[in-house]
């Protein structure tokens, strides 16, 4: 996509664009949550491994989402500015915005491993690891492997949506894909052939890592608009600074659900152990590995929820750069509606079919107390999902406006306040039950923030769009 091509994002269909760049996106997203879901369902259906083992990956899962929050801010953020900046024909600073990115990603991915392997007890304890000793065991053993692979994870998900910037979703969706083909064609190798455990697990995993990282790295060599030169690379505090801003709600999302697994996981261990039934050590870790399968699932339809909103944001940069607000608000509009559509296709599924869902999982091997628990899991703690994807369309459709406050706002009040706030009030109330109970609260008082500010930002879009300037650059088009 050369820049004399670049208009095309201002006068092609809108809904040939949302396919063209979300598409891949969802898919991209899906792929690489796809990651640490496939690793748990062969977790899951090792008899050797079992709940025990999913509990152990519950644990280390808001690890891989600190990683995971660190890379989407540095690549979402660099998307949003290589957008806006090519939309207002500012080529220099677009450039430097991906030099600096590469830097960033790289440098943390090393840093963020380090702790992890010096400080990867205490993270196990933080996230509720101690529940008993064998899932302590397994956290360790499954940490270990990831934190040296965090690296190549975060490196390839940065990357991932600046390669869609530079015009070629479909080379993201692709380098993804490769990645976690290699861990579905190991996972089953190291767990069920070799006997490796955990270690098997995270291993495969790694490996898939390291090839979409590679990927990424032979894309950016021969990038179409985007090839930086070694200038770009100075880190430059002005270009990073802004990049780091328009990414800051794709860190805060993610971040944001850690401190709240972390609320959750630890609320879990304190009142699962009060419980009749899961105060018996045999049966303590149940709670944690089911909420943790329930998190897996609601993270595939996050994933696609995220992935379209994220696709649209060099749709909306674009637009927004150019003067074209009146497209802004059409996309806005049919994004919100695929985005309900998706959250209601969910709802269907965990409150009518929730046993095929935890079937997937390895419930075959567990106790009858296992299956219970997970039905009314699911049917509590995703009730309100359809609110939970509205909200998350609008986070970031306002990130890629540029409303960076409005965007980070709403996600600290649904993640920080109310995400961890009532994870930590409601069991002292309902005890073991209060724990699913603050997803839904969390959701409904979210939406109807939300709404206040989709409002207020239909009606400034409103306004742009009947300007003197629009008119004018709706007749050059």
């Amino acid at each position: 996509m050369e820049q004399n091509n670049q208009n095309y994002l201002a006068e092609e269909r809108l809904g040939r664009l949302m396919a063209k760049y979300a598409v891949p996106c969802v898919i991209s997203l899906l792929v690489g949550a796809l990651y640490n879901i496939v690793d748990q369902i062969f977790i899951a259906k090792a008899d050797y491994l079992g709940s025990y083992g999913n509990a152990a990956n519950a644990v280390v899962f808001p690890l891989t989402v600190i990683a995971l929050a660190i890379a989407v801010m540095i690549g979402d953020g660099c998307c949003a500015f290589v957008s806006l900046s090519l939309g207002r024909r500012e080529r220099e600073n677009a450039l430097k915005s991906v030099g600096n990115s590469i830097v960033m990603a790289a440098g943390s991915g090393v840093l963020l491993a380090i702790v992890c392997l010096v400080f990867g007890q205490q993270l196990i304890s933080l996230f509720g690891g101690t529940v008993n000793e064998q899932t302590f065991a397994y956290s360790k053993e499954y940490l270990f492997t990831i934190a040296l692979g965090m690296p190549f994870y975060m490196f390839g998900q940065a990357m991932n949506p600046i390669i869609r910037a530079d015009g070629n979703p479909k080379f993201a969706m692709f380098s993804t894909l490769m990645g976690a083909a290699v861990n579905i064609v190991l996972d089953p190798i190291f767990i069920f052939g070799l006997r490796m455990g955990m270690t098997g697990a995270a291993v495969a995993t790694v490996a898939g890592q390291v090839l979409t990282a590679a990927s990424a790295v032979f894309y950016l060599v021969k990038a179409r608009i985007l090839r930086v030169k070694k200038s770009d690379f100075a880190l430059s505090r002005r270009i990073v600074g802004k990049t780091l801003t328009l990414g800051i709600c794709s860190f805060l999302s993610q971040i944001s659900l850690v401190a709240a697994m972390a609320a959750i996981n630890n609320m879990i261990r304190k009142y699962g152990a009060l419980d009749e039934i899961f105060g018996q050590a045999q049966y303590a870790q149940i709670p944690m590995a089911v909420v943790g399968i329930v998190m897996k699932f609601f993270q595939i339809v996050i994933s696609i929820v995220v992935g379209m909103a994220a696709g649209c944001i060099p749709i909306v940069g674009y637009n927004m750069g150019v003067g074209r607000p009146d497209r802004v608000k059409k996309l806005f509009t049919r994004l919100l509606v695929l985005e309900a559509a998706v959250g209601a296709a969910a709802f269907v599924i965990v409150e009518f079919m929730p046993n095929v869902l935890i079937s997937v999982f390895g419930s075959a091997n567990e106790s009858v107390y296992y299956t219970e628990f997970a039905v009314k899991a699911f049917r509590i703690y995703l009730c309100m999902i359809i609110f939970a994807c509205v909200n998350k369309a609008a986070f970031i459709f306002l990130q890629a406006m540029g409303k960076a406050a409005a965007s980070t706002m709403l996600s600290m009040v649904r993640e920080i306040v109310f995400g961890v706030g009532f994870a930590l009030l409601l069991p002292i109330y309902f005890g073991l039950d209060g724990v699913l109970y603050s997803m839904p609260v969390s959701d409904i008082l979210t939406a109807i923030i939300s709404a206040a500010v989709i409002v207020s930002a239909y009606r400034k879009l409103n306004r742009e769009t009947n300007s003197p300037k629009t008119e004018a650059s709706k007749a050059q088009a």
